[in-house]
């Protein structure tokens, strides 16, 4: 079975940084589009940041643009998200998906397959 697990997320402070990791089983992440998401209560899921198989061209959404970096470790068969400069806005539960899309990084959840469960993200003082 195909198996993405999210990790990191915590809480942190307006202006700190959390890394991300999104650790896949049953399935090589080398080819493989790889998007995180968010979403909070009330509100649809909104594409943050995709990476993809082929060349590692990266998207993102225009206001995570410069704080966020998203990257693949493919020995270790993970995907990242480094998140500086965090703002209050940026609190949700975080999800790592996955697409058989091989040349372009959508943002968009329709075009995702394979979901993992989700890690909360809270930024506070």
């Amino acid at each position: 079975q195909v198996q993405l697990v999210e990790s990191g997320g915590g809480l942190v402070q307006p202006g700190g940084s959390l890394r991300l990791s999104c650790a896949a089983s049953g399935v090589t992440l080398e080819y493989l589009t790889v998007g995180w998401f968010r979403q909070v209560a009330g509100k649809e899921r909104e594409g943050v940041s995709s990476i993809t198989s082929y060349e590692s061209i990266t998207t993102y959404v225009d206001s995570v643009r410069g704080r966020f970096t998203i990257s693949r470790d493919n020995a270790v068969n993970t995907v990242y998200l480094q998140m500086d400069s965090l703002k209050a806005e940026d609190t949700a539960v975080y999800y790592c998906a996955t697409t058989s899309w091989q040349t372009m990084a959508p943002l968009s959840p329709g075009e995702y397959d394979h979901w993992g469960q989700g890690t909360q993200v809270t930024v506070a003082s």
